[in-house]
């Protein structure tokens, strides 16, 4: 049984309505009947965290939403329609995702050139995007490992994606490769990002920790087959620093998304 999703008087930024997905013609299910609704906060922005173990489906809902993939029944609504062409959303995946053969900064600009702003353009915006991202100095270099390490990999990917200032930004566990050190500067640098952009960010991961210090509401999953089976929201403050972990209430939420988690895989163990 999923979680209900109560409708309020705020326009809704992504809604999944009734999504099921089958890859045998109906015979199963991966997805039944899943429900999301994701509304939004007017001069704020949010941040929703997608939790779940790995393979529960949690990347086919961004890809759903991308308009990477189509459910095989059930409607995917974005302000209201179905995906409008016009609406700006930028994804950033696990994977690294630069085009190596390109430069730091040449793969920055590349959504503004698609747009046909000036190259002139295109550069002082990318340049100022690279130094938000802590990248200044590397501008020139090739976008490939081992020139840069893969902290700096994701740095380019995220900037490449905020660029065009879209209004829903989808992230498939962009930090579940690096070590804890630089996963932390990641998680910090992209709050603050976010605080200042002010755009819906939908991060997937399946770590706890992670979902309570970046997210602002957490919808866990369940699968076999996939729904949202709760919602938690998270009543820390805006601004996430180191000293967010070590606050009590940071650490009670935690073990709230762990007890949620285990009862999940508790009752489809059963």
């Amino acid at each position: 049984m999923g979680v209900p999703m109560v409708n309020t008087e705020l326009s809704d930024v992504v809604e999944l309505r009734g999504v099921s997905q089958s890859y045998n013609g109906g015979q199963s299910f991966v997805i039944k009947d899943l429900d999301l609704l994701i509304q939004d906060k007017p001069d704020q922005g949010q941040f929703v965290v997608v939790l779940g173990a790995s393979g529960c489906g949690k990347s086919t809902l961004l890809r759903y939403i991308a308009g990477l993939q189509k459910p095989t029944s059930g409607e995917v609504l974005i302000r209201d329609k179905p995906r409008p062409e016009d609406l700006a959303i930028s994804m950033v995946f696990q994977q690294y995702s630069s085009f190596p053969w390109y430069s730091v900064l040449d793969n920055v600009m590349l959504p503004l050139r698609y747009r046909g702003v000036s190259k002139q353009e295109s550069m002082e915006k990318a340049m100022a995007m690279i130094e938000a991202v802590g990248l200044a100095g590397h501008e020139r270099k090739y976008a490939q490992y081992p020139i840069l390490s893969g902290g700096q990999l994701q740095r380019v990917a995220i900037a490449r994606s905020l660029i065009a200032n879209p209004e829903i930004i989808l992230m498939d566990e962009p930090f579940g490769a690096l070590d804890p050190r630089t996963r932390f500067s990641m998680q910090l640098m992209l709050t603050k990002i976010w605080e200042s952009i002010k755009s819906t960010v939908i991060f997937v991961t399946h770590d706890e920790r992670e979902a309570v210090f970046l997210g602002q509401d957490i919808y866990v999953m369940k699968s076999a087959p996939a729904q949202i089976v709760r919602h938690i929201r998270v009543d820390l403050p805006v601004e996430r620093t180191k000293e967010t972990k070590r606050m009590p209430r940071y650490v009670e939420l935690v073990n709230e998304v762990e007890d949620a988690i285990y009862s999940v895989d508790a009752t489809v163990a059963a």
